[in-house]
């Protein structure tokens, strides 16, 4: 039986909607704590449709290495930064969120964040 993408935008807004100020989750985080069942990038498109009348906290939402969302996305990137920066997010030099200081994490969760981009293969 298929999943409802629908009921899974919902659970992601309504996980999101707990992050608390001075905390980020990662897109793959988000999945994962929902089931696995679907990738990071289909929390990018609930993130997307998220509806405006809930004012959630899209800004506290990130990628695996501590980016901020594409320049379309609140604003622009620097938008998103001061937003952070302004709840108390620590940040690396690099501009990247210290997530080691500021990933939300649950009491089963023990992997800790990885720091480096995974190289690709070439063919």
């Amino acid at each position: 039986m298929a999943k409802s993408t629908t009921g899974f935008f919902q659970r992601v807004h309504d996980l999101v909607e707990l992050i608390p100020p001075g905390k980020v989750m990662t897109y793959g985080q988000i999945a994962k704590r929902l089931g696995g069942f679907y990738s990071g990038r289909t929390v990018g498109f609930a993130m997307a449709a998220s509806p405006p009348e809930r004012r959630l906290p899209c800004h506290r939402v990130v990628n695996r290495l501590g980016e901020m969302a594409p320049g379309h996305a609140f604003g622009g990137a620097e938008r998103q930064r001061r937003l952070l920066r302004s709840e108390g997010v620590r940040f690396h030099r690099d501009g990247r969120i210290n997530l080691e200081k500021s990933l939300l994490q649950f009491d089963d969760e023990t992997e800790p964040p990885p720091t480096k981009r995974k190289k690709r293969k070439t063919q």
